[in-house]
């Protein structure tokens, strides 16, 4: 076994790895990044329906790395959901870029809305104002383009974005009209796309094909593309790909002091550090320290609260479309003919509702129909009223749905709160491919998530009808996103109810922290990204600051 010591070991390089191996080897800390996935070329990221979304370049086969999913009354079932992505940058690499800030609000949620039962919804032990300055850094060192100063329910920033917003499709305007003859707002939609080089970095190609794939010119703010290399330029960052991790070392005081992994080649490895820095996604770090057992920590590391894994929450959603026919009323719509990709268009005026059901609701983004081809043809052939439409009924349903159409459509980001049904803990059977125990996702949704999921999912139709197209459908039911997960090692000042103290440093392990969206202890109602990052900033100016003081213990 390699045995060097190094002063921060973190496992995993996404949004929360990324930048605080910036911070730390920038403070002159030496660092080593645990990696399960592999380095991806720049000539990889191709836009290859097949090779890129339907292979395992992002997220393993299930026969190799197995979910295991367990729903209220049913069956557990092995799966590959519930994994965001391994490579080098995390999920970052195929993300679609959407930067949007928590309110102020979110952070003081219980005090906001109230208790409500059957949740263990908390306040967060830091406030809007505190991660505000670590936003504004996100935005200036990964590159974030936006407009400040036209969405009514902006958050508090201290200036423009710095990167002018990208270009978008004239049917944006459409939805500001519409918006506003429903008394609504739509706003530009803040992207981690570059607009301007930066570096060494290009700017965005327009090509439509962000979410999903990775990005050949670099535009996009990755951390595989934007922090980790400034990161590594310091020579004191070195990133170890193919090492995946499977249980944190602690000493006779009961703390870390190193991490135990599988190398590229299958061989058991120990990396020693003088701390430890997990930040492998909410489900997987849970499942890293609940597989972390020894005689001081015999239900996992940092879990004699039984808190870890708890808390676990995912973004909710229930989306909506429109079909503009190209050749009907082509007058009225001059923008059909444009080719511009991003509509770039939020809502916001749903994000709370003064009502005791539903106080907390979220955010509606309006895009077009994703372009993969192959996935198109499979929604046209399963969309029929209950048969399967092929030969020349899916080949007529193409022509008219996807050459003679344009289809734009609604995300919507909803608030999910936690509940004690949710959680993360370890299957007692099956097993990954090193003979890892695996994770076991419990989900079992509050009745307030799917009735705010509803009540967005009825105002974006509201929108849709608005412009007037030739058709309007929402094909899926109230739905959860596996790959944006939050929770389950949740930050809070109470040991009893939360895993980490407000530096994300474990409350039972003073070397130990936990990075990525497992700290949050609710979603929001925008994409984590943004969030896990600027908190990852945030913690690795704190924990370097520690480091330039010689305050860490050896």
């Amino acid at each position: 076994m390699a045995d060097d010591l190094y002063d921060v070991v973190l496992v995993g390089s996404g949004a929360g790895g990324g930048p605080l191996a910036y911070e730390l080897s920038h403070a002159g800390a030496r660092v080593l990044v645990l990696e399960k996935g592999r380095r991806l070329e720049k000539k990889e990221l191709v836009h290859d329906e097949l090779a890129v979304c339907r292979e395992n370049m992002f997220v393993p086969f299930e026969e190799d790395e197995p979910h295991v999913l367990a729903y209220p009354g049913g069956k557990p079932v092995r799966s590959r959901q519930g994994w965001i992505a391994n490579c080098v940058g995390g999920g970052t690499v195929h993300m679609s870029g959407f930067f949007l800030r928590l309110k102020p609000e979110d952070f003081r949620l219980r005090s906001e809305i109230g208790p409500v039962d059957g949740t263990s919804v908390a306040d967060w032990p830091i406030s809007y104002a505190e991660l505000a300055p670590y936003y504004d850094r996100v935005e200036r060192v990964v590159g974030v383009s936006g407009k400040a100063g036209v969405n009514p329910f902006e958050e508090p920033r201290s200036g423009p974005f710095p990167f002018p917003p990208l270009d978008e499709h004239p049917i944006s305007k459409e939805i500001d009209r519409a918006c506003g003859r429903l008394g609504w707002h739509a706003f530009p939609l803040p992207r981690a796309i570059l607009t301007r080089p930066m570096g060494d970095r290009g700017i965005c190609s327009y090509c439509a094909l962000c979410g999903s794939y990775g990005c050949e010119t670099g535009a996009k703010g990755s951390s595989a593309a934007s922090v980790l290399p400034a990161a590594e330029a310091t020579g004191r960052c070195e990133i170890r790909p193919n090492s995946m991790a499977y249980s944190v070392e602690v000493d006779s005081r009961g703390r870390a002091k190193g991490v135990l992994y599988f190398d590229g080649q299958g061989r058991e490895q120990r990396a020693r550090g003088r701390v430890v820095v997990v930040s492998c996604s909410a489900i997987e770090s849970a499942r890293l320290l609940l597989n972390s057992r020894s005689s001081l920590f015999p239900d996992g590391l940092a879990n004699r609260s039984g808190q870890v894994g708890r808390n676990l929450t995912f973004s909710n959603h229930r989306d909506g479309f429109a079909r503009f026919d190209r050749h009907k009323r082509i007058a009225e719509r001059p923008w059909m003919s444009s080719t511009e990709p991003f509509i770039h268009r939020c809502v916001q005026d749903f994000y709370f509702w003064p009502t005791k059901d539903v106080p907390k609701g979220g955010t509606l983004s309006f895009l077009f129909a994703h372009e993969n081809p192959i996935a198109g043809a499979e929604i046209q052939a399963i969309s029929g009223k209950g048969d399967l439409t092929f030969g020349l009924g899916l080949k007529n349903r193409l022509r008219e749905r996807i050459r003679d159409s344009v289809t734009i459509s609604f995300e919507s980001f909803c608030e999910s709160l936690p509940n004690p049904d949710m959680h993360v803990t370890i299957d007692p059977e099956v097993r990954d491919r090193w003979g890892i125990p695996s994770a076991r996702i419990t989900t079992a949704h509050h009745p307030h998530d799917i009735a705010a999921a509803e009540a967005l999912h009825d105002r974006g139709m509201e929108i849709l009808k608005a412009l007037e197209p030739d058709e309007t459908w929402s094909p899926w039911g109230f739905g959860e996103s596996m790959i944006l997960q939050y929770g389950t090692c949740r930050f809070g000042a109470d040991p009893k109810a939360s895993v980490l103290d407000r530096e994300c440093r474990a409350h039972e392990v003073d070397n130990l922290y936990v990075v990525d969206g497992s700290f949050m202890p609710n979603p929001g109602g925008v994409p984590p990204t943004l969030t896990i990052m600027a908190n990852s900033f945030r913690v690795g100016e704190a924990l370097g600051a520690r480091f330039k003081r010689r305050d860490i213990p050896g």
